[in-house]
């Protein structure tokens, strides 16, 4: 089928397949029915034509995967024997591996990335097409950006006509969207960052039987969540929940897993966020028996699971360690028993219950959701919360003038408690500030773009560290000191590869120091702040040398796809 609405049939079998070929080759886009849904294809060393898709696909940064024969990858990425044994498994996910310099990748299939997401083919179609080209190709999914993935043939020609040039499909109906699976390995095993297709449904076991539950995870990175017995069935990867089509999505996998697996829950573990989709979902789902007219799950109770809980009672039933542990849960946010933003935790507990006995020093949140994709805020925050009105001068100083010229009164009006500011103790936002101040980044498209950019930028040989003070009673993790450090190293001109490696350095040390004055172990390290390379290795080294015993998820993601797990596990402990 041609690019528009795709109406007119170009080819069938073997000349489809040459049709296709020669697109490729000649950096068109293809829309190809694979094995979970539709890819968008596109020649992965053709930077124009990455370019291409990416605009058309409203995908501006966010790196893509590339699909490739293994000649092709060991030309990509460096793959060792249990790298290319995860890559050759049944699951066939796509593995984050690092970059070869000098590869003949085009630059922005993965900018701002020490890693790039390789996979081998998946269905006799992809290998037919890997195997004729010359090169390898750009595999990823066949939507437009934050939409669910296609399915079907008639979905594909409504949905894709702006995005490919050509429509190569075929007769097999696909029932249900998947993902592919994205793994890594991380501190000597391998690690998920997406599950989905060839790994869900597979069931995580956990310590204890639980009574037969729902758990409905979180508005990002969206995943359920089903418990019979020791087992936790877990939905694909369901992306993020802001658009109709994706909470659509959402309520149909509810209805697929509990119809697949003949589960009737009797509770709804859900988000203690009240606006996230999936709490308001489950609040009303708890209700639809009042309503004769709606075909809900009944009128079941409803269990509010907080959010870092959630993260520390998954990775330790992922590991199915039972008893007390330290949680350090570091990632972008998380309603707080409080009323503020977390997400720099220390929580000691297990799924039964915890105490928060520590946390990163919170600073304002400026202009609340917005600083996710404005790094400047959180930089201009940090400094005016450091140094008071001499902040304002700094921020000049470190390039701030044109996101605050002509606003300066509104912003200083929020900064000192107004509207939309809540105060964070979140780590995810603390790696955008800094970013912003290092690397000039004031804005990005995707959240954790700041965060990526600067574990990419930071020299490897570097050995110096920022100090993150640690004490107090909660413990306090102190970023001030760091930024001070960070405002001299850079008024002397130091590199910015040199300061984005003592950022990571200081943390991984703030880390093991927090853990080392509570005393308590295990040590659970969860939450999408752990998708940092670095700071996992870093921290995972200094804790062993500490004399502490580190756990971290292997089954599911750290980051909110495997908060569902964590939150069937808080509830079967709540509800008995």
């Amino acid at each position: 089928f041609r690019r528009g609405l795709f109406r007119s049939v170009l080819a069938r079998r073997d000349a489809a397949l040459a049709g296709a070929l020669a697109a490729l080759r000649g950096g068109q886009i293809v829309a190809l029915k694979g094995l979970g849904g539709f890819q968008l294809l596109v020649d992965a060393t053709d930077a124009a034509a990455v370019a291409r898709l990416r605009a058309r696909k409203a995908r501006p940064d966010k790196p893509l995967a590339v699909m490739g024969t293994r000649p092709m990858l060991d030309a990509l990425v460096e793959l060792d024997t249990d790298a290319w044994a995860a890559l050759s498994s049944t699951a066939a996910p796509i593995l984050l591996a690092r970059a070869r310099p000098g590869s003949p990748l085009a630059a922005n299939v993965a900018p701002d990335s020490r890693a790039v997401g390789v996979m081998l083919p998946t269905t006799p179609l992809h290998l037919v097409l890997v195997a004729a080209l010359p090169g390898p190709l750009v595999a990823t999914s066949g939507n437009l950006s934050d939409d669910p993935i296609c399915i079907d043939n008639e979905d594909a020609r409504a949905r894709l006509g702006a995005i490919a040039d050509l429509l190569l499909v075929h007769d097999r109906p696909i029932l249900r969207h998947a993902d592919d699976s994205v793994v890594w390995q991380v501190a000597g095993a391998l690690q998920p960052w997406r599950r989905a297709r060839g790994l869900a449904p597979l069931p995580v076991l956990v310590p204890q039987p639980l009574r037969s539950g729902l758990a409905v995870g979180s508005q990002f990175k969206g995943c359920i969540a089903l418990s019979r017995g020791r087992e936790v069935l877990l939905s694909q990867h369901l992306g993020d929940l802001d658009t109709e089509p994706a909470r659509a999505a959402f309520s149909r996998a509810i209805a697929d897993l509990t119809a697949l697996h003949q589960i009737a829950p009797t509770f709804i573990a859900h988000d203690l966020h009240p606006d996230y989709a999936s709490t308001l979902w489950a609040r009303a789902e708890g209700s639809a028996a009042a309503d004769p007219v709606r075909r809900g799950l009944g009128d079941l109770p409803l269990v509010a699971v907080q959010h870092h809980h959630a993260h520390l009672a998954g990775c330790l039933a992922d590991a199915q360690h039972e008893g007390p542990a330290l949680g350090i849960i570091w990632d972008g946010s998380g309603w707080g028993d409080d009323g503020t933003v977390w997400g720099g935790e220390l929580l000691r507990g297990d799924a039964a219950g915890y105490a928060r006995v520590g946390h990163l020093r919170p600073f304002p949140l400026l202009g609340g959701d917005a600083a996710v994709h404005d790094p400047w805020r959180v930089a201009l925050a940090l400094l005016v919360t450091a140094f008071g009105d001499e902040g304002w001068t700094l921020a000049a100083r470190c390039g701030l003038t044109a996101r605050i010229a002509g606003r300066e009164e509104l912003l200083a009006m929020m900064l000192r408690g107004g509207a939309r500011t809540p105060l964070t103790s979140s780590v995810g936002r603390l790696f955008d500030g800094f970013a912003a101040l290092i690397l000039g980044r004031h804005a990005v498209s995707f959240e954790g773009q700041a965060a990526m950019a600067l574990e990419a930028a930071a020299d490897q040989e570097e050995a110096g560290a920022w100090d993150f003070p640690v004490g107090g009673a909660p413990l306090d993790i102190d970023w001030r000191p760091a930024l001070a450090a960070l405002l001299a190293e850079r008024e002397r001109g130091v590199e910015p590869g040199r300061l984005a490696a003592r950022f990571h350095r200081g943390l991984a040390n703030a880390l093991v120091g927090a853990a080392r004055a509570v005393g308590v172990e295990p040590v659970a390290l969860s939450g999408g702040c752990f998708q940092n390379r670095w700071l996992v290795e870093q921290g995972v080294e200094g804790l062993r040398r500490a004399g502490l015993s580190p756990i971290l998820h292997r089954q599911v993601p750290p980051n909110d796809g495997g908060l569902a797990l964590g939150q069937l596990v808080v509830a079967g402990a709540l509800r008995g």
